[in-house]
């Protein structure tokens, strides 16, 4: 029996307690610090061999999926859980004793439950949390991972300042589910559209062109690529077009480019690239009506750029218990500070 208060009396100790909530923080730290999910050559290639080997042995390149932040946080959790049952007996005799103030006993009690909740929440937010990045033109339909959503483009619009650069990204979107129901919503900066449990906030966008491929002045094949994306020349399969960058503002004269997709195109540059079975035939940068031979019968031109979104989709089912977490700590807080007898 001494023996179990003494493991009790240990697991519910404040030291331990504040050691592991320290111990907990520097490992979000270090996660927060350290790109996660990265293929070990990454890691080697950015931090040196040793170091990589060190990140990726220790499993800091996957910290809230690791077996130790997994003890730690139970480990804490189990001692929050322990500083609170040894309190409740005493705390319900200083409240039947006490005449005013009892709300206020309770302040620090309710304050770590609150801590608790705090842990646990994002604990198992962390570990079971979804991410996907979803990118289109308007009009495109693509599916949300292997969640059995899809998720329809249905606008992107970009609110240009007077300077031609951008103000706002906001991008109109329709989920479907498995069931065909829908749920429609808009995503801004900062703004992020809540559908079907998942957050799609508005991370980023990029540069899409039309394609046109003719046989002296008949369009014979015409395509919308994003920049890096490639065709196959209808005419001849084995060599492909690549959009391979784009520059909104490109000077043919001193090659002065702006490539930012921030930025407004009012002098648009393309930069083509042509493969064939034997590699890279060559690279060449066309300006708006300029064509690029591809024989003597065909040839290619870009138009009409275009802007696509990048929405990254992510869904924490436990935000809920970080969030009651929250407010019990600051309920806490207040039953401490306000409503207990001085």
């Amino acid at each position: 029996m001494k023996v179990l208060k003494k493991i009790r009396r240990f697991l519910g100790s404040m030291p331990l307690a504040i050691t592991l909530l320290v111990l907990l923080a520097a490992a979000c730290g270090i996660a927060s610090a350290i790109p996660q999910n990265q293929a070990p050559e990454w890691y080697q290639t950015q931090y040196g061999e040793r170091a990589g080997s060190l990140i990726t042995g220790l499993h800091l390149d996957d910290t809230y999926h690791s077996l130790w932040f997994l003890i730690l946080s139970g480990a804490l959790c189990l001692s929050l859980l322990m500083c609170n049952l040894t309190r409740i007996r005493p705390l319900i005799r200083r409240t039947r004793e006490a005449k005013e103030g009892k709300a206020g006993i309770w302040g620090a009690w309710v304050c770590h439950l609150g801590i608790l909740l705090l842990v646990v929440g994002f604990a198992a937010g962390q570990m079971t949390h979804e991410d996907y990045t979803v990118t289109g033109l308007p009009g495109d339909t693509v599916p949300l991972g292997d969640t059995g959503l899809t998720v329809r483009i249905d606008d992107f619009s970009i609110d240009w300042q007077n300077d031609g650069s951008a103000g706002q990204y906001t991008a109109d979107i329709t989920v479907f589910d498995e069931n065909g129901r829908t749920e429609s919503g808009q995503s801004s900066v900062n703004h992020p559209a809540s559908l079907f449990g998942f957050s799609f906030v508005q991370n980023s966008a990029g540069w899409a062109a039309e394609v046109t491929v003719r046989k002296d002045d008949e369009i014979i094949q015409q395509e919308t690529l994003c920049t890096g994306e490639y065709i196959p020349f209808a005419a001849d399969p084995d060599i492909y077009i690549q959009l391979l960058q784009f520059y909104p503002n490109y000077d043919g004269t001193t090659g002065v480019a702006s490539p930012m997709a921030s930025t407004y195109p009012e002098h648009p540059g393309y930069v083509v690239r042509l493969y064939d079975r034997f590699g890279v035939r060559g690279d060449l940068v066309l300006e708006k009506d300029q064509r690029m031979g591809l024989n003597r019968e065909y040839s290619v031109s870009f138009d009409h750029p275009t802007n696509y979104t990048l929405l990254v989709a992510n869904r924490d089912r436990f935000e809920w218990v970080v969030m009651a977490g929250a407010a019990l700590i600051l309920a806490g807080l207040v039953m401490a500070f306000y409503l207990k007898k001085r």
